[in-house]
């Protein structure tokens, strides 16, 4: 068997989502591959202080993460990419002037900075762990590095702010607005130059609408048979659903379970 490098989603792929847990058989199946000699990789969207926990409770020491920002190589950080810093601070201030609230990611860290608790009265809290950290005397103009950025503007309101489309953005909470990055797929590109691979040995796992940046024609892509249909669309392969041991099922029937030689 000739060297694979798998990359897999976390939410609704590797794990269930009841439970939110790793599938048992799905657990056994990182273990074989890594155990056959392939390269085995986390990839998703969240921050990496938020995947890292996972990535070690389920024996893996790569992953792509940060939405394809940030790279993990042999539990090691080997990229972390801000925001574009100027792009990121024509968006800030143009929040600001239409009174939105402001929270900012600086490190990597569940830390979020904000002159004030405008976001959080305006919108409530975050729908995860945060630590708020308020400085009146913050200054926007003199950040050197922006992880992300939350700002509290509804979907309707979202016009207003014209300077968006600067970078790439994403609403999971219907009450605020979510600048990182979201290109899985070159976090993919930028891993296998990496570790000197070959993009046509990569195998993609995923299950979500969000996944179909990385689901690319390059290489080999793995819809789950829970996968919405857009992206079952975009598959090389439909595998049973991950629940039912859809991601040991398909790694045992292509013969990647066998020993690289």
């Amino acid at each position: 068997m000739k060297k694979k490098y798998f990359f897999f989603d976390i939410d609704g792929t590797l794990t269930n989502d009841e439970t939110k847990k790793i599938v048992p058989s799905a657990q056994i199946a990182l273990n074989k591959l890594q155990q056959a000699g392939h390269f085995v990789c986390i990839a998703t969207g969240r921050a990496h202080y938020k995947a890292r926990p996972f990535m070690e409770q389920v024996g893996l020491h790569n992953m792509v993460c940060c939405g394809g920002g940030a790279l993990v190589v042999k539990d090691e950080i080997v990229m972390n990419t801000p925001l574009d810093l100027e792009k990121a601070k024509k968006i800030i201030k143009q929040a600001e002037q239409l009174n939105i609230g402001i929270l900012l990611m600086l490190d990597d860290s569940k830390k979020c900075y904000a002159k004030n608790d405008l976001f959080v009265q305006q919108v409530g809290p975050r729908q995860e762990p945060t630590e708020y950290v308020y400085d009146e005397n913050l200054d926007f103009d003199s950040l050197t590095q922006i992880m992300k950025i939350y700002l509290s503007v509804s979907q309707d309101d979202e016009y207003k702010l014209t300077t968006k489309d600067l970078l790439g953005h994403l609403r999971y909470v219907k009450d605020y607005l979510m600048f990182q990055y979201d290109a899985k797929e070159k976090g993919i590109e930028a891993m296998i130059e990496y570790m000197n691979g070959n993009l046509e040995d990569v195998v993609v796992f995923g299950d979500g609408d969000n996944d179909k940046v990385m689901f690319d024609e390059r290489w080999t892509s793995v819809a789950m048979g829970n996968a919405c249909q857009s992206l079952k669309d975009k598959a090389t392969y439909i595998t049973d659903r991950n629940v039912d041991d859809g991601i040991f099922n398909i790694c045992e029937k292509m013969g990647w379970f066998e020993p690289v030689q």
